[in-house]
């Protein structure tokens, strides 16, 4: 067999290894130490200071998977269903929430969970904001991901096909926007 003494790339790699292994370990320390409180203190105020209404929970059924979630609540859809002669059941609302979700390896997950009503259609899947390392959320990150939770719970909730997801409502189709250029 004829190997090479060259572990220099190997190496490396092992460093690698070992460094992400401590720093997965550093992470779990960190939102034990505090990252928790200070991710629902800074919703908190934010809601606060803005009018923003919710409530934030927290969620630790397993060690080290941990989440703060802040909750938009549940209300009536207004649609409901005839269960019997004079009898009818409310559609339930989830209104969505903003969800900081510890990961495996101690990174934060930041996640949007849209609105949705109960047995008409499916919900919408999770739309991922990022992910970051806990010393990279600062204070202005929680605004940043507040404002865009609004604004996609405010589009979920006033949709409309003219809107397209976002895109401008009035878009020319057609032969001539496709090749002759804008008109």
């Amino acid at each position: 067999m004829n190997v090479t003494n060259d572990f220099s790339n190997l190496q490396r790699k092992v460093e690698v290894y070992k460094e992400i292994l401590k720093n997965t370990e550093i992470y779990r320390q960190r939102w034990r130490d505090g990252l928790k409180t200070e991710i629902r203190e800074h919703l908190t105020e934010i809601a606060a200071a803005t009018g923003l209404q919710g409530q934030i929970d927290e969620r630790e059924e397993l060690d080290n998977l941990g989440a703060v979630i802040f909750n938009l609540g549940t209300v009536k859809s207004g649609m409901s269903h005839e269960v019997a002669e004079n009898i009818r059941r409310d559609l339930i609302k989830q209104n969505g929430s903003l969800i900081y979700q510890q990961l495996f390896n101690g990174k934060i997950l930041v996640l949007i969970n849209y609105p949705f009503i109960e047995n008409y259609g499916q919900p919408a899947p999770p739309k991922t904001i990022g992910i970051y390392r806990p010393e990279e959320l600062k204070a202005p990150f929680y605004v940043r991901h507040l404002e865009t939770f609004v604004q996609e719970v405010t589009h979920w909730e006033d949709y409309d096909d003219d809107d397209n997801g976002g895109a401008k409502a009035h878009q020319q189709i057609g032969f001539h926007a496709n090749f002759d250029g804008p008109q």
